[in-house]
């Protein structure tokens, strides 16, 4: 019977459109190549090999992303219909292409020691201690990390529900895995895993158990078609039962159900308020470079999604979730921004200014309009290199026990290593948005664009944000540089790689203070292409 039907032809095969979907293409690609490395080569040659191997992979994954961005039409769907191709997606993907590289960077630093010789030892067993002295390293973290690259790119590109949980999972669990891999402090980088798994789990759920709603309020999947049912309020009719079925009054309270835990799942992956616990935390346990992949390309992919739910699917009602957002954003930037004060560890400092600038990030959202989807593309790409390039300095400052996290590790940082702290202290003040750095164009963009879309008090409440933001990065500064060195401090470990990503980071927040407006054009050329549908 099977063989008839098949015989047939009444399965057709789907078209996928290869050239749209090949940065996607390439990374997957890549990262099953490193599976076979790790399966096929000894233990000396895998690190000469995935390193290579996982540059060449997302090098090319840009350059192809920047290849369509200037030769593909504004907006097109590929695979079926399940990702859409247009120019907020073209510049996220290049965007999180150009932070994992920069996180690879990091990863790939042998010299600081970031990763457990052997994640299955027990901590301080004895065979942790062999594996340790024999030099054992997790090659396996490079098609771990471009696995969850893969999820990044395809999660904002994602044109249905479906397809859009199935990019979460794919970027989500490797993190889950390489948040335990610590090297040093093994214990608090496994209970970050565990809390990341769990939470992650939960959220995961919300968001499933929102796709079923929104699939019974529909009747479909796509984004388009929920936007359909929306202005309609007729629910869609599947071509099969088209003459036999006709369409039904949607059911608003579905909606509303709907989006309320799709919210939920979306404002976890942004580390938005009151979704935002796993953040310190896991931002402190796990390894440096990962922490840095999370804090900059899970954002900017996670962003990137709910704009398309929000901008796309759910446009036509606007004005029932922008009340939701208004709340979630100013206790996010309130929460955000008083929180880090009380905070000793530099890492949990850093994810608590995650969380406020969560907040500022969706005060663009918020906007709905063209201006407000531009300045967030520019603000994603400004803060993401600016976030790498601080935790690539973290990563620098060390002592016996690994990384110098506690704060009071830090006085007098400024006379042992002055150009590291004037870097990482100007890292800080992009982070406050002061004037002639990226923090402040991205600020002022998103700001600007909220004011213009009628939320001026969201603004006011921002910049009072800032303010008290500005504090504890001055305090840290003050604490840099007005502070006597400890006799026993911390040292400064330069390591090319890292010092590379650092130069980078600050090439990218300098460039983007004094001259923004080629990328604030660009993100204005992609933003515009959103609403060509």
């Amino acid at each position: 019977m099977t063989g008839s039907v098949l015989a047939a032809g009444s399965i057709p095969a789907p078209h996928v459109e290869y050239d749209l979907v090949a940065p996607l293409l390439l990374v997957f690609g890549t990262a099953v190549l490193g599976v076979l490395v790790e399966a096929v080569f000894g233990r000396k040659w895998r690190p000469r090999i995935q390193v290579p191997l996982a540059f060449a992979g997302l090098g090319a994954a840009f350059v192809w992303t920047v290849i369509l961005a200037i030769n593909s039409d504004p907006h097109q769907v590929a695979a079926e219909g399940a990702l859409g191709i247009d120019g907020p997606t073209l510049f996220i993907q290049g965007t999180i292409l150009v932070l994992a590289m920069l996180s690879m960077l990091l990863i790939a630093d042998r010299r600081q020691d970031a990763f457990a010789a052997q994640a299955a030892a027990l901590p301080g067993t004895e065979a942790e201690a062999r594996a340790s002295a024999g030099g054992s390293v997790h090659t396996e973290i490079y098609p771990l990390t471009l696995f969850a690259v893969g999820g990044m790119l395809m999660f904002p590109a994602s044109n249905d529900l479906l397809t859009m949980f199935v990019a979460l999972e794919v970027m989500s669990l490797p993190l889950y895995l390489l948040c335990g891999l610590a090297r040093r402090r093994r214990l608090l980088s496994q209970e970050a895993a565990v809390k990341y798994f769990l939470l992650g789990a939960f959220s995961s759920a919300f968001f499933l158990f929102g796709i079923a709603l929104l699939y019974g309020y529909s009747g479909s999947m796509s984004l388009g078609d929920i936007a359909q049912v929306v202005q309609t309020g007729q629910t869609i009719v599947p071509e099969e039962v088209a003459g036999r079925v006709q369409p039904q009054e949607a059911t608003e309270a579905l909606l509303y159900g709907g989006v309320a835990l799709l919210a939920v799942g979306l404002l976890f992956k942004i580390g938005a308020v009151p979704f935002h616990s796993w953040k310190p935390d896991v931002y402190q346990g796990a390894p440096t470079p990962v922490t840095a992949l999370m804090a900059s390309g899970t954002l900017v992919s996670a962003v990137g999604a709910l704009l398309r739910v929000f901008y796309v699917a759910l446009e036509n009602m606007r004005w029932d979730w922008r009340p939701m957002m208004w709340a979630v954003a100013i206790i996010t930037m309130v929460v955000g921004s008083i929180v880090a004060i009380t905070q000793t560890d530099i890492k949990r400092m850093l994810a608590y200014s995650s969380v406020a600038h969560a907040g500022f990030l969706l005060t663009g959202v918020i906007a709905t309009s063209e201006n407000g989807l531009s300045s967030v593309l520019f603000y994603l790409a400004a803060y993401g290199a600016t976030t790498i390039g601080a935790f690539a300095v973290v990563t620098m400052v060390r002592d016996t026990s690994g990384e110098a996290g506690h704060l009071s590790r830090w006085a007098g940082l400024g006379k042992r290593s002055p150009a590291v702290a004037g870097i990482f202290a100007f890292f800080l003040l992009a982070f406050a948005g002061i004037p002639l750095t990226s923090g402040f164009t991205g600020k002022f963009a998103v700001f600007r664009a909220a004011f213009e879309g009628g939320a001026a008090p969201l603004v006011v409440v921002g910049v009072l944000s800032s303010a008290i933001a500005a504090f504890f990065y001055v305090r840290v500064i003050v604490l840099m540089f007005f502070s006597d060195p400890e006799p026993e401090g911390p040292s400064v470990v330069v390591a090319p790689a890292t010092a590379a990503a650092v130069a980078l980071g600050l090439a990218a927040t300098v460039v983007l203070g004094v001259l923004p407006q080629p990328l604030l054009d660009l993100a204005g050329q992609a933003a515009g292409q959103l609403f060509v549908r």
